[in-house]
């Protein structure tokens, strides 16, 4: 004959069993509200910058309308893809010439480190380092990107052995590829492309082509409440300015720049 003491045991463990499978099940019901309400990656709208860092073009995109997204919620719909590379070109395996110099070449490589190592876009990490060197820029301060590590709240280390280590070349390789794959051929930076249709001058109203392509079922209230906004914005804004490749072709004559020209250090 099972014992009182047993039997309360048997039955103190079916309730716990009960209780965790239905916080199991509560949990799973949760996270799949959350995906509803939240879009699938499928129905989310592609937006890819391909960008150099020292266009001041490229800079005040980033710093004065890219960086809405995160305050607007339309980053909930959006897979943001950031490249930069721009009007950089290869002179061999080993070395390359930026458009507006050294300073730009190592800034180009870091920013790559920076979406290697911390890609979570929808938390901010690496964006809010990006959208901090950039803003270092707008103010003519880009030779202290580094702070940023500092006012970001961001531990330096993956970076920096991102850079040392020969990662961020291979990164900004790839980018060099991809840029040059483009069709059509990028004329300027910055270059914005959304579901694979470039915008060319009309980029700074990329807000209205994500609205537009997006077919999902949680519109974003930056969408549906201010349509009007939108409309205006396309026909106010409706030409853009960039750094130019043509311009940038110019540069081949100068002295090109190894990858090994400066190094950021671990803080």
């Amino acid at each position: 004959m099972i014992s009182h003491k047993a039997v309360s045991v048997l039955l103190a463990t079916f309730v716990l069993v009960v209780f965790f499978i239905s916080q199991s099940q509560s949990h799973a019901s949760d996270d799949a509200k959350f995906r509803a309400e939240s879009g699938s990656d499928s129905q989310k709208v592609n937006l890819s910058l391909y960008y150099e860092t020292l266009c001041p073009y490229c800079a005040n995109f980033i710093v004065n309308s890219l960086a809405k997204i995160f305050e607007n919620g339309l980053i909930s719909i959006i897979n943001l893809r950031l490249v930069p590379w721009g009007n950089t070109f290869l002179k061999d395996n080993n070395t390359w010439v930026c458009q507006h110099g050294p300073d730009e070449c190592v800034l180009n490589t870091v920013e790559a480190c920076a979406i290697k190592v911390w890609p979570d876009l929808g938390a901010h990490f690496s964006f809010r380092f990006v959208e901090c060197v950039e803003r270092l820029h707008l103010q003519n301060k880009h030779g202290e990107w580094e702070s940023c590590f500092r006012s970001e709240g961001l531990n330096s280390k993956p970076l920096v052995d991102c850079y040392n280590s020969g990662l961020g070349f291979q990164l900004e390789r790839s980018y060099a590829d991809e840029t040059a794959g483009l069709t059509p051929p990028h004329r300027f930076v910055p270059w914005v492309v959304v579901n694979n249709q470039p915008l060319q001058d009309d980029y700074q109203n990329f807000l209205s082509y994500v609205c537009r392509a997006y077919k999902g079922p949680r519109v974003p209230k930056v969408c549906s409440s201010h349509q009007d906004m939108i409309n205006s914005a396309h026909e106010e804004n409706s030409i853009g300015q960039g750094c130019y490749a043509s311009e940038a072709k110019r540069q081949q004559s100068k002295p090109p720049t190894q990858k090994e020209s400066e190094s950021p250090t671990a803080s």
